[in-house]
């Protein structure tokens, strides 16, 4: 495959940088890639650092801004241009503007919908049916930048954020192989973020608290829920004294009461506010994952019992 005439800077850290910078590196050349260090308690290597190993690039770690604003320093990196993807660290003023063409952020959403650190998971549990990918400019406020280009995305029905992880992680890559000669070429022009027509809205940082399954939230919502927390941090509760993680579950229209338990036959639903959630397969604790109905065949009676 033919690279890109010119040289970049990569910058990320977490395992979307990782895949990110594996698709970018057989048809760009990268100058070096910049990344979070490993610490010394994980015995195996960081995604990005294995990436960047496997294929021989040049590799600089940063774990705090100060840190990297010194490090650009030193480095004198000659690339005009820096992309970022999934780092993680703050990213100065001061290293923005060692690249003539500044640093391109490629955001996992349409800006400026779901700014922040969570847009992937974000655009699951609010319902929406299209999401995509955003090139940003980075500026000093968090993903308010000017747009280069934008890409959207269907969202099939049942999609959990593992899988659409990995779609947006390839439109992505094809979004940065075909924008970017445009871009170093000076053909492309910074454009902003209203140009999407889209509402400001922004994403978080999840807990562990966020997976608990709440019953008084309607079927509907939690249905999103199993599916936006299939990665982490996984619809968790608690059924006949059994900790236990919902992996797949479904709406069932019926008329009940938030938590009641719906047994019928081999299939085993929850009442919420609107409707009950129909438990498709769960991963009791200490036990691998299994149908519900797998699950009543041993605890139908403890169940009856609650």
């Amino acid at each position: 495959m033919k690279k890109i005439s010119e040289t970049i800077v990569f910058f990320g850290s977490g395992p979307v940088a990782a895949k990110s910078l594996e698709l970018l590196q057989a048809w760009c050349d990268v100058e070096a890639v910049v990344t979070k260090p490993q610490p010394p308690h994980h015995k195996e290597l960081f995604p990005v650092i294995d990436v960047a190993q496997r294929y021989e690039l040049p590799l600089f770690t940063a774990s705090t801004r100060h840190e990297l604003d010194k490090l650009v320093k030193q480095s004198a990196f000659r690339s005009r241009l820096g992309i970022l993807v999934d780092y993680g660290i703050i990213v100065s003023q001061e290293v923005i503007g060692s690249f003539k063409l500044g640093i391109l952020n490629s955001h996992f959403s349409i800006l400026p919908e779901w700014r922040g650190a969570d847009p992937i998971t974000f655009a699951i549990l609010s319902g929406q049916r299209q999401t995509g990918v955003s090139l940003m400019l980075l500026v000093r406020n968090m993903d308010e930048g000017p747009l280069i280009a934008y890409s959207e995305y269907d969202l099939p029905a049942a999609i959990t954020t593992p899988e659409l992880t990995e779609d947006l992680i390839e439109i992505s890559d094809a979004l940065l192989k075909r924008t970017l000669p445009e871009y170093l070429a000076g053909t492309i022009k910074p454009q902003p973020q209203t140009i999407t027509e889209r509402a400001v809205s922004y994403s978080r940082k999840l807990t562990k608290e966020d997976g608990t399954l709440d019953w008084n939230k309607t079927a509907e919502e939690l249905e999103r829920e199993v599916r936006a927390f299939s990665g982490w941090p996984k619809s968790r509760t608690e059924l006949a004294g059994k900790a236990l993680i919902v992996t797949k579950a479904h709406v069932v229209e019926t008329s009940c009461e938030p938590g009641q338990l719906i047994l019928r036959d081999d299939t085993l639903s929850i009442g919420t506010k609107h409707n009950a959630l129909g438990i498709d397969s769960l991963v009791p604790a200490g036990k691998k994952e299994m149908s519900a109905a797998a699950f009543l065949a041993g605890y139908r009676e403890k169940l009856q019992q609650n």
